[in-house]
């Protein structure tokens, strides 16, 4: 999940999630039902003009559409990853907070709080940890690119790297799933992580679900259409570049002797200007209507003078943040007021998180004692009334495989390997078709195969003999002709 981050002096955290305009990587839902889209925050560093055109502002906006279930945190423990510095943390995760709310976010609209005011992200992400294979987090792009500089040094791989950082997906994937996200805005390097979120969901599904589905598969969305500002020397706006333009930090003054400093050609007042390769031209651009962008355009091309371009963005900028930086301002001011408005979308999200959390605790087995032996029996009715299924999954190399299991949850076949999750599914529509004959051999003494087409599509799980091989066989048998009348 790609996290809207804003960089300053800490060491930027992986990133988890951003709105924009964007493509589904998955079958979109109908807007017709409330679609939830998760919106994380990261909290170190200050806010730049440009994180307000590339991030907040098409976040905001695309929060106000209809049908539309927006949830937005700061993911302060995100950020404890690589920022050690307390009162950076503190005080980026007041700016940020405030900085969202004077750019439009409206609290009573949208789920706004604090990830570290939701304590059942923590425990639910421990949960998550308890199914994730090691080898799951191994492939992780900000573990490995880690690993990889370290190698690149001479220095122990892992040296540096804390847990944190090794398992920051898990927490992420907890981020997501405590909320049961549909969509979740990604950047594309970010994809992984997402995949890495579904395959964690579809693991807890399988081993606890008992034919429910606890957690919904997050949709990948990743950003197309990206506002990416220049920055005073040309180059992408970023703070290690130190090249900003700040938001509302310093008011207007500060905003306005940023702008004059941005580098310009050597053209004269009268000479006609190259708009195309000018940055006060994709800044203005960036924040004016059509008109006026023809406008400046047709102004610079007859011989604009930079000075007078510069205070001419300068007051096309004022003009947007003047009004939210009043609203800054005003709410900075009052900490109380917006720990107000924090404690509420918290009070919010946990009455979503905490029915969520104990349907969880209960499924692994963390109840109470009084209701225990009934939770087992009424478990116990419940798994008798399943029928046979078939149960998809992603195994630690990453590949896509399926089980089919008896309707008491016993494990009949486990299939081979299959490069995406559309083949296997393909497979296991073959297996329920008549027109297909699946054909079960013993394999040695102890399993057995299954062949389709006369290639082998699955073995059993071993068994301690020839007589137990051959009655699971039967079984499996029993379950897939099931499978196959019902389809």
């Amino acid at each position: 999940m790609r996290r809207a981050q804003v960089q300053a002096g800490c060491s930027a955290v992986p990133r988890v999630t951003l709105l924009r305009r964007v493509f589904l990587l998955a079958p979109a839902r109908s807007l017709s039902m409330q679609t939830r889209v998760l919106t994380g925050i990261t909290t170190t560093g200050t806010p730049h003009l440009g994180n307000y055109a590339g991030a907040i502002r098409p976040a905001v906006a695309a929060s106000t559409q209809p049908g539309v279930d927006a949830f937005f945190f700061l993911a302060d423990y995100h950020a404890l990853i690589k920022c050690d510095d307390p009162a950076r943390i503190a005080r980026s995760r007041l700016e940020l907070a405030v900085t969202w709310l004077a750019a439009g976010l409206d609290p009573e609209r949208v789920t706004f709080y604090r990830q570290s005011d939701i304590p059942e992200i923590p425990e639910l992400s421990w949960l998550l940890t308890c199914v994730t294979g090691k080898g799951l987090m191994n492939r992780a792009h900000a573990y490995k690119a880690s690993v990889d500089q370290n190698e690149a040094k001479g220095v122990d791989p892992d040296d540096g790297v804390t847990m944190g950082l090794f398992s920051y997906p898990v927490l992420m994937a907890a981020d997501i799933l405590m909320f049961n996200a549909h969509r979740v805005p990604v950047g594309r390097d970010q994809v992984q992580h997402l995949e890495m979120a579904r395959d964690i969901a579809q693991r807890f599904n399988h081993l606890y679900g008992q034919g429910r589905e606890f957690f919904v598969l997050p949709e990948a969305v990743v950003e197309e259409d990206v506002a990416t500002l220049p920055g005073l020397d040309g180059r992408k706006m970023s703070k290690s570049y130190n090249n900003t333009i700040p938001l509302f930090e310093g008011g207007a003054k500060a905003l306005k002797a940023a702008v004059m400093r941005i580098v310009t050609d050597s053209r004269q007042p009268g000479e006609a200007k190259d708009a195309e390769g000018s940055h006060l031209y994709a800044l203005y651009k960036a924040f004016a209507t059509p008109d006026e962008t023809q406008a400046f355009r047709a102004a610079l091309e007859g011989g604009l003078g930079w000075g007078e371009a510069k205070q001419a963005l300068c007051d096309r900028l004022e003009r947007d943040l003047a009004p939210m930086r009043a609203r800054y301002d005003e709410l900075i001011a009052r900490p109380d007021r917006l720990e107000e408005i924090l404690q509420a979308g918290a009070a919010r999200a946990r009455r979503i998180a905490q029915p969520m959390m104990a349907e969880l605790r209960d499924a692994v087995g963390l109840r109470s004692l009084r209701s225990s032996a009934v939770s087992a029996s009424a478990a116990g009715a419940k798994k008798n009334a399943k029928a046979a299924r078939f149960v998809s999954f992603r195994d630690e190399d990453g590949q896509f495989r399926f089980r089919l299991l008896a309707a008491d949850g016993t494990e009949l076949l486990n299939s081979v390997a299959y490069a995406n999750p559309k083949e296997a599914g393909q497979v296991q529509k073959r297996l329920q078709d008549a027109a297909h004959a699946p054909q079960w051999a013993a394999e040695g003494d102890a399993s057995f195969v299954l062949r389709l087409d006369g290639a082998v599509i699955g073995h059993g799980p071993a068994q301690p003999d020839a007589v137990a091989r051959d009655a699971l066989m039967a079984r499996a048998a029993e379950a897939l002709a099931e499978l196959s009348a019902a389809e």
